[in-house]
């Protein structure tokens, strides 16, 4: 029996407060107190986006605060229960809160007849309106790295296919967030090893990954007419470098490495953020995020995705680089106690180098 956008909404809604964690039943006061950590909402608006008989859908930025609220069962670990920061998730949490909110957004977009804009963050440069599907593609660890880890064997009753991805904390950040922002697309993963010839010029491309394992990384930067090349690493215990080579100036960027307690610590990475269009297919794009460690490929990836700092970042690139072709922007990543930090890319001291392409 066909149901009513705006019904499945508000069922989806009630059902998540009801019924997301059976021993505890959210009312819907306890709900709007926890949301309103971040902005006041009433139990009447609660009400009003459950009502089984007039709903009104909520807007997106409540959609977030839903979908980050029910990513991790932390949020009613005591009372008054409370609305986590997105960057207190966990990587397994975020990728719940990204199915979630890509979900939500969804019924939201079929229930308003409406655009979603910025589910996610205000990232326009991940979001595709043509229909086109879209892939990240992702490297593959070496056999060497995999042979003594279990998991990764497919023979091993508890082989997971993604514990042989590199990067797969990046791939999870930027899947959910591509879906938010694309919910009626279809966006998949793949290891570039299983991308055939007629795939390229078909999709959107994205590129996770630096020139060492990524062969299509490898492959775009040598066809992109980009000042930039990425330098592959004799050994994996060494750093590498992006090189910058204009009016015949090279210059060097490396990531800043420390030694504490006898450990070679990252203390900055390098990460590189390409968009423009496809080598393959004009009509297309190509959007390439890398570093020479995987936290600066994560940290390419948080410009646009990061709650705090996407929204400047696009409107930095929307401002500097109005009407280009193609931008490409290497930047810095902090990582600070493991963690890469978003970088602002409105931050001069952050950005060390860009460069954009004249439309034709």
């Amino acid at each position: 029996m066909y149901e009513e956008p705006r019904l499945m909404l508000a069922r989806r809604l009630k059902e998540l407060r009801e019924q997301k964690w059976p021993r505890c039943v959210i009312t819907q006061g306890q709900l709007a107190e926890a949301l309103s950590a971040r902005r006041s909402v009433s139990v009447a608006s609660i009400s009003s986006w459950e009502s089984s008989t007039t709903p009104k859908p909520p807007p997106v930025h409540r959609l977030e605060a839903y979908a980050t609220f029910f990513a991790t069962e932390r949020s009613v670990a005591g009372e008054p229960y409370q609305l986590l920061d997105v960057r207190q998730l966990t990587e397994e949490e975020r990728a719940a809160r990204g199915d979630l909110l890509a979900e939500l957004t969804g019924l939201r977009t079929a229930a308003t007849s409406e655009p979603v804009e910025a589910a996610a963050g205000s990232s326009n440069l991940l979001r595709f309106d043509d229909g086109k599907p879209i892939t990240i593609v992702c490297s593959q660890l070496p056999d060497e790295m995999l042979k003594d880890f279990p998991y990764a064997n497919v023979d091993d009753p508890d082989y997971v296919r993604l514990y042989t991805y590199a990067d797969p904390d990046a791939l999870l950040e930027l899947y959910g967030h591509i879906r938010a922002l694309n919910p009626g697309a279809d966006v998949r993963y793949r290891l570039a090893s299983e991308l055939g010839s007629a795939d390229y010029p078909a999709i959107h491309l994205i590129s996770l990954g630096g020139v060492d394992w990524n062969v299509l990384t490898r492959d775009l930067l040598r066809r992109l007419r980009l000042p930039l090349r990425q330098e592959v690493r004799p050994e994996h215990s060494e750093s590498g470098h992006f090189e910058i080579n204009e009016g015949g100036e090279k210059k060097n960027f490396v990531p800043h490495l420390q030694e504490v307690n006898g450990k070679t610590i990252l203390v900055d990475d390098v990460a590189h953020f390409y968009h423009g269009p496809s080598p393959f297919n004009s009509a297309l794009t190509v959007t390439i995020c890398n570093g020479m460690y995987g936290r600066g490929t994560l940290g390419a990836v948080r410009a646009l995705t990061d709650p705090l700092f996407s929204r400047r970042n696009q409107a930095y690139i929307e401002r500097r680089f109005a009407g280009r072709r193609s931008i490409s922007i290497l930047s810095r990543v902090s990582v600070v106690n493991g963690r890469p930090v978003a970088p602002d890319w409105t931050d001069p001291k952050v950005r060390l180098h860009e460069w954009s392409e004249e439309p034709l």
